[in-house]
């Protein structure tokens, strides 16, 4: 028997539950990429407000390609459990947020509908880095931007509530991007110049994009995890749950073009520049769970708990973190980047979360410029060296070499080409680092320093 609105009441107790009559409430948030992340982070703190008396903030998610999660929600009315692991305690909650889940690419008219609807106030995104559709320049590329992208649907969306005299609304990037809402907003404006020139002067008179900084470890859940949540809700089978740590936080520009849940009654931080915030994730977590994916993998290991409890891999997160990014980041007020470190390596370590590393590995060609490069040209500049990200780079190397199995990177053909050379290592980096590489654009030239 599957978890649903019809069998919520045979939860044991101490599984807790929303408290608000998910019935009479309306969607107030269309979300893209409606993946685990994002169950387990920005549906949670919207159920979270709506538990605290918020109301009228459901979310329809949509799969732009994948039925997956439409056959995992659905089902279910929407609802699924989050159990937040750590050490040998296991903490659950059922979910309410989501009303349902549309799959673009068999019911466009749904998703367009649900966009324009005017109850709708926030169109969210966690579409990973490659979601973007950025070209090497990092500027859109609209071969890839199509009729199954987030553009089109949103496009088509805005024209329909422009037309019906409504409100724009709020785009909420809540991807790993430095700056995630102004990129989303220039990329946004290129797609509407090209397709729908017109609705330019209206997009940025009524609809803006804060920048976010999203930050909590979700692993893909698993048949144990699926097994065990079974065994915690009365033997219900549950398909769309997710497990996390339970340690969550959410930094957002207070800049909305409408209503918004209040989520900063539900552990958010709303501010005025989240630049600090985000830079520190990116460069110091994000940053150290690349530099433990390649270098573990390289070394043997499958979870993020075992790389860092390796004690080579252990220090060379550190010198990353403490010596090499850290420097470069000029912190808010109250932002203490050696507490955060000693955060991030308290959390890497959570034995009861078992993220792999092969997860992180993925997508590496989208994830990389800003998870090191950035540390590198800050570091050049300092006249400094990073040694850990060299060694980093040369792990990230070996694996588009293939040595832990296929690549899964958006670049896996041209990239693995190129590393299948016989060729030095430092050959390899210049040949990915110049103008005509690869990565043109969107990566940082490396300093000669360090190709050497």
């Amino acid at each position: 028997m599957r978890l649903s609105a019809q069998t919520l009441n045979q939860l044991p107790a101490q599984v807790a539950r929303p408290v608000y009559d998910r019935a009479t409430q309306a969607v107030g948030i269309v979300h893209f990429g409606i993946g685990a992340f994002h169950r387990a982070h920005q549906a949670w703190y919207t159920d979270a407000a709506m538990n605290a008396g918020q109301r009228d903030w459901m979310i329809t998610g949509v799969s732009l390609r994948s039925a997956g999660v439409a056959r995992q929600m659905n089902p279910q009315d929407g609802l699924y459990t989050l159990a937040e692991r750590s050490g040998d305690e296991t903490v659950l909650r059922v979910v309410g947020a989501v009303r349902n889940v549309l799959v673009a690419s068999q019911e466009p008219e749904a998703v367009i509908a649900a966009v324009a609807a005017p109850t709708t106030h926030i169109v969210s995104f966690t579409v990973t880095e490659k979601g973007y559709c950025r070209a090497g320049e990092g500027a859109l590329d609209f071969e890839q931007a199509h009729s199954l992208s987030f553009y089109y649907f949103v496009t088509q969306g805005l024209l329909r509530r422009r037309n019906q005299g409504l409100a724009g609304f709020t785009l909420l990037s809540c991807d790993n991007l430095a700056d995630n809402g102004g990129k989303l907003r220039a990329l946004m404006l290129q797609y509407l110049e090209r397709h729908e020139p017109g609705l330019v002067a209206w997009f940025e008179a009524n609809c803006t994009c804060p920048s976010t900084m999203i930050d909590r470890i979700v692993p893909a859940t698993t048949d144990d995890d699926r097994a065990m949540v079974a065994d915690a809700i009365s033997s219900l089978q549950d398909d769309a749950c997710v497990v996390t740590e339970p340690f969550s936080q959410w930094v957002i520009e207070d800049h909305f073009a409408g209503p918004r849940p209040r989520w900063e009654a539900v552990g958010a931080q709303l501010v005025e520049d989240v630049a600090p915030f985000e830079t520190a994730k990116l460069r110091m977590l994000n940053g150290a769970h690349s530099l433990l994916a390649y270098c573990g993998l390289k070394a043997g290991h499958t979870y993020v708990h075992e790389a860092i409890a390796d004690p080579a891999l252990g220090q060379l997160t550190e010198t990353l973190m403490r010596h090499e990014a850290a420097p470069g980041i000029t912190p808010a007020p109250g932002q203490d980047l050696s507490a955060y470190a000693d955060a991030l390596i308290a959390r890497f370590g959570n034995p009861s979360l078992n993220h792999r590393l092969i997860q992180i590995a993925m997508d590496g060609s989208q994830k990389i410029p800003q998870r090191w490069l950035e540390t590198l040209a800050a570091n050049a500049a300092l006249g400094c060296q990073c040694p850990a990200i060299l060694a980093g780079i040369m792990a990230w190397v070996d694996h588009l070499k293939g040595i832990n199995g296929p690549v899964d990177d958006p670049m896996a053909e041209r990239l693995s080409r190129l590393v299948a050379r016989d060729q030095s290592f430092a050959a390899i980096l210049a040949a990915l680092f110049t103008a005509d590489g690869p990565m043109a654009g969107i990566w940082t030239p490396l300093p000669t320093e360090f190709a050497a």
